[in-house]
């Protein structure tokens, strides 16, 4: 997955919900159409952060699981 992230979010070591409110404040920081990549290593992350993109009208273009940590990718779409 080669995803260009306009704001990178680094949320590991944080559990639910940090890395959920995390990219609730980075969403608002990058224009519409700009990408946050929220790094991650709470495995609730990647079902958490794609539902309240959905729900609030952004869009998750990607979640790319790693040994470590996984990266989601959230498209600013309002």
């Amino acid at each position: 997955m080669n995803i260009k992230a306009d704001k990178t979010v680094d949320a590991r070591g944080s559990s639910c919900p940090g890395p959920l409110l995390e990219a609730k404040k980075a969403i608002g920081g990058v224009n519409i159409g700009q990408v946050i990549e929220i790094l991650s290593n709470d495995e609730g992350s990647k079902k958490d952060i794609p539902a309240w993109a959905a729900k609030i009208g952004h869009e998750c273009i990607g979640v790319e699981e790693g040994d470590e940590y996984d990266k989601i990718y959230v498209k600013r779409l309002k």
